[in-house]
């Protein structure tokens, strides 16, 4: 059985690079057209064409999406468009909508396709429909159970691949095919202009009291109000279970969140995969890992719908919450000084500790007193609060460039 991918969300170029250093396979990304986060940065041609060749240079894979569920007057556009994604050189297209499919094959068939989660995909027998109907890999509904994912793999071809989601925020509908924020604000979620009404907190009103709403909550002791809320996927403990069921790719959810985010859920995941491949009989998953997701912004977390529980509502707050801060990524290390050169995203002072998130094990949660710091003539500095400027930080710590320096806030 070959290894599993671990898939990293790359909302833009900083992100899809933040990815790969800390130990992404392959990326999935969105160009400027036909992807469900049309508010994200994405990616125009240019930009694919670099990150294509960005990705291949590492030895890694891209996916763009091109997932949303297409009108009639987009197939126009959407024909040119997997022309130009199979001239660019794209490992895979992820797709939802069967027209959409039939139309790749026809005009990109060099394109490997990918079925979107939007496809509500939760059994064996759609999944063998797919996969006969040209699709190469099944990524899995949401709403899957763990118990499901074995007999699907025993029942489809052995180069059709299954890809499930491991981390990173959940909807509140069935695999996000939701018309709610298409229906409060007129942005359909469908053509990815999701505005996540379903984190917002509701009131009602009583019709002979107009001007009286009552907040919605959960009981009578006050217990939240954000009933459509959902928690945050977390299956960091059973990613063995996961490799045994026999997924092939583990999927992070995130195009829209922080380089932050995408650096420590990546870097969490690649050392617990590595891990377990070391030694799958007596894997062991190292605590560090478990307490490196808490280090980044997150809603409570669940495990979903994987063993059948539904506990996946966040009825006390939809806002995520953070126990450090990014606070400067690496540019480099200077030998002939002694000295690391980082650029400021969060302001730090001399004398405060900030510790270390690497893709490198000696370093990673090791911790650096600021006991000298400098700008880039020398100049010394005791207060960072200039947003990118570069400084000189004195360590005998040889961090890379994309390593990660933060600090605890709370």
């Amino acid at each position: 059985m070959k290894r599993v991918e671990l898939l990293a969300p790359a909302g833009d170029f900083n992100k899809l690079k933040t990815a790969i250093h800390f130990g992404a396979d392959a990326v999935y990304v969105g160009g400027s057209c036909f992807s469900l986060r049309a508010n994200s940065k994405n990616f125009t041609k240019e930009e694919l064409q670099e990150a294509v060749k960005y990705t291949h240079d590492h030895g890694k894979t891209i996916h763009v999406a091109v997932n949303i569920f297409a009108n009639n007057d987009d197939f126009d556009s959407l024909k040119d468009y997997l022309v130009e994604l199979q001239e660019i050189g794209v490992d895979a297209v992820i797709i939802a909508d069967p027209g959409i499919i039939t139309l790749c094959k026809e005009v990109a068939p060099k394109l490997e396709i990918h079925l979107s989660t939007q496809a509500n995909t939760t059994n064996k027998y759609s999944a063998k429909f797919w996969a006969d109907n040209g699709v190469k890999r099944v990524v899995l509904a949401r709403e899957t159970q763990l118990k499901d994912i074995k007999p699907m793999r025993e029942y489809l071809p052995e180069d059709i691949d299954i890809e499930a989601f491991v981390h990173g925020a959940m909807c509140v509908s069935y695999s996000g095919r939701c018309l709610l924020s298409n229906a409060l604000t007129g942005r359909s979620a469908n053509r990815g202009a999701c505005v996540q009404p379903c984190r917002w907190e509701y009131e009602i009103v009583e019709k002979n009291r107009q001007g009286q709403p009552l907040t919605i909550g959960e009981d009578q002791n006050g217990r939240g109000t954000y009933i459509m809320n959902s928690k945050d996927l977390n299956m960091i403990e059973h990613i063995g279970e996961l490799i045994e069921s026999g997924v092939s790719s583990f999927k992070v959810e995130g195009r829209m969140k922080s380089p932050y985010y995408v650096a420590s859920v990546i870097n969490a995941y690649r050392k617990a995969i590595d891990a377990y491949y070391a030694d799958p009989k007596n894997y062991k998953l190292d605590q560090r890992v478990v307490d490196e997701l808490f280090k980044n912004a997150h809603r409570d977390y669940t495990t979903g719908f994987y063993f059948g529980e539904h506990n996946s509502i966040c009825l006390e707050t939809s806002q995520p919450k953070c126990d450090y801060e990014f606070m400067a990524e690496v540019v480099g290390y200077d030998e002939e000084k002694g000295m690391l050169i980082v650029e400021m995203r969060n302001r730090f002072k001399k004398g405060d500790t900030l510790e270390i998130l690497s893709n490198n094990s000696e370093y990673w949660n090791k911790e650096i007193v600021i006991d000298e710091m400098y700008d880039m003539k020398l100049k010394p500095v005791d207060d960072a609060k200039l947003v990118q400027q570069r400084l000189y930080i004195k360590t005998n710590m040889k961090l890379t460039e994309r390593d990660i320096l933060r600090k605890r806030v709370r």
